[in-house]
């Protein structure tokens, strides 16, 4: 009996390893094809900062190895975000026959469209956040000070910011299926709408830089998700728990079907 019991846990640990393999598979061919243009995909990423430098200035490496393992490193989040679609295609395929009728139904849009929404967030913050964050920051240097940004520091400010612009994103995916589960409604989540103003400043502070400037660009279109999420709410309000309810009762009266 004791046997019989823990083959199902033999086969999901086997079928884990698989799409984690395949996920670790997928990452690296996208980091083999993309490792030859580490140098040209890190002068992309630097271009808003460079752009924005005083004549004559300059990033610089203050570390002997940062000249080759910076672009190496930035490479690597960036095959990891090029294939983020392929890994989560593999997480799907995990739990998906786990899941209710209903649910796989619903999941597939949401793994799309929060792949879309985080890649919004990344490109959000690169076109519109950089240029005038980086534009304010070298108009504000005291008199005096020349603007050198290590390579290496630079690397970590922007993927904070990437992260922060992407996750942000995913609000709209967070009220639907709030809604879609039963937890709220949108009649609920208007009148918190104060609330959650206040709150889009809170984890802009928590997720940025400490300056009120990327502070202010997260939350703002935060806030703005939030109200796109309020408005496709509206069609899945309770949704999930009503056809969940239904299944469980088309299974139950299958169960005494035969036995009746």
């Amino acid at each position: 009996m004791a046997v019989e019991d823990t083959q199902p846990l033999i086969s999901h640990l086997i079928e884990l390893r698989k799409r984690l393999l395949n996920s670790i598979l997928c990452v690296l061919g996208v980091f083999v094809v993309l490792v030859f243009f580490a140098n040209d995909i890190y002068q992309i990423v630097s271009a808003p900062l460079i752009e924005q430098l005083p004549a004559g200035a300059s990033m610089i490496a203050t570390d002997v190895a940062s000249p080759f393992f910076t672009p190496i490193k930035l490479t690597m989040i960036v095959s990891v975000f090029v294939a983020a679609p392929l890994v989560l295609y593999q997480v799907w395929a995990f739990i998906a026959p786990a899941l209710y009728k209903h649910e796989r139904r619903l999941m597939m849009p949401l793994l799309f469209s929060s792949s879309l929404l985080f890649y919004a967030g990344m490109a959000f913050a690169y076109f519109v956040v950089f240029p005038l964050a980086f534009g304010f920051f070298a108009k504000t240097a005291p008199q005096g000070v020349q603007i050198a940004t290590d390579i290496n520091n630079y690397l970590d400010f922007v993927m904070a910011l990437f992260m922060a612009f992407g996750v942000s994103f995913q609000v709209p995916i967070a009220i639907v299926l709030l809604c879609w589960s039963g937890v709220t409604n949108t009649e609920d989540l208007k009148k918190k709408r104060p609330y959650v103003l206040v709150g889009a400043f809170v984890v802009g502070m928590l997720l940025t830089p400490p300056d009120v400037f990327s502070q202010t660009l997260l939350a703002i279109p935060m806030y703005l998700l939030f109200e796109v999420g309020l408005f496709c709410s509206r069609f899945y309000v309770g949704k999930g728990r009503r056809q969940y309810e239904a299944e469980e009762r088309e299974a139950e009266e299958s169960k005494e079907g035969p036995s009746s």
